[in-house]
C-alpha cells in the first residue's frame, strides 16, 4: 500500500470517530505546570534541545503519544513515569489541548544544512525511493491532525534527529503501520541531519 493510500485511510477513519468531550484548558495549564513544565516549559517551548517543543502540536498527536508512554508502546525512562502521573483520560486530553493552544517558536538551525534539508523534505530522494516528508507533514510542516501526523515546524533539530534515529534502529515503533520506520530506513545520516535542521527553522 502506498503512502497516499495510507494517508487517505487515516483521514477517512477519523471522520467516524465520536466527538471528544469538551476540554478544560485551565485544568490543562495547571496539570502541565505541575508535571510537564519543568522540561517542556510553561508555554511548551522547551529551551533544552533534547526535550521536544510541545507548543502548537496537535492535541490528537499529543494524546496518542502520552497514551503510548502510559501503556508502554513508546518507551523513555523519564516520559513513561511522567505519563503515568497523568492519571485520567481527562488529564491527558486537557494537557494536550493546553499545549496545542500555544504558539511554537523557531528553533536554532545550521544554515549550511538547510538547503539539502529543504530538497529532501519537499522532494524526497528518487535514488533511494525516499518520499517527500511534506507528503504527510505538509508543505509548511504543520502536520495532519486527522491522521495524527505531527506538526514539525520549529522543532529542535537534536530532538528530531534522535527520534528519526530511534525509528531507524527499531527503538521506537509506535508509528502507524511502521510508516516512519520504513521512511527513515531510506535516509542517510546526512539527510536526517539536514531535514532536522530545515524543520527547525520553519515557522
Amino acid at each position: 500500500m502506498n503512502f497516499r493510500s495510507l494517508i487517505a485511510i487515516f483521514t477517512l477513519a477519523s471522520g467516524f470517530s465520536t466527538a471528544a468531550s469538551a476540554v478544560d484548558l485551565a485544568a490543562g495549564e495547571a496539570t502541565a505546570g505541575a508535571i510537564c513544565a519543568g522540561c517542556h516549559m510553561p508555554d511548551g517551548n522547551s529551551t533544552v534541545d533534547m526535550f521536544p517543543k510541545l507548543a502548537g502540536q496537535h492535541a490528537q498527536y499529543l494524546t496518542k503519544q502520552l497514551n503510548d508512554y502510559k501503556n508502554g508502546k513508546r518507551t523513555d525512562a523519564t516520559m513513561n513515569g511522567m505519563a503515568a502521573a497523568l492519571v485520567t483520560a481527562d488529564d491527558i486530553a486537557n494537557v494536550s489541548a493546553f499545549y496545542a493552544s500555544k504558539k511554537a517558536t523557531v528553533a536554532n538551525a545550521d544554515a549550511n544544512k538547510v538547503a539539502l534539508g529543504k530538497a529532501i523534505y519537499r522532494g524526497g530522494d528518487t535514488s533511494s525511493a525516499l518520499p517527500a516528508c511534506m507528503g504527510c507533514h505538509g508543505s509548511e510542516a504543520a502536520g495532519n491532525p486527522a491522521a495524527k501526523f505531527p506538526a514539525l515546524a520549529g522543532q529542535h533539530a537534536a530532538y528530531t534527529i534522535k527520534q528519526l534515529n530511534s525509528f531507524r534502529k527499531g527503538e521506537r515503533t509506535n508509528d502507524s503501520n511502521n510508516m516512519m520506520q520504513e521512511v527513515v530506513s531510506k535516509m542517510s545520516a546526512a539527510e536526517i541531519d539536514a531535514v532536522a535542521n530545515y524543520i527547525a527553522q520553519m515557522k
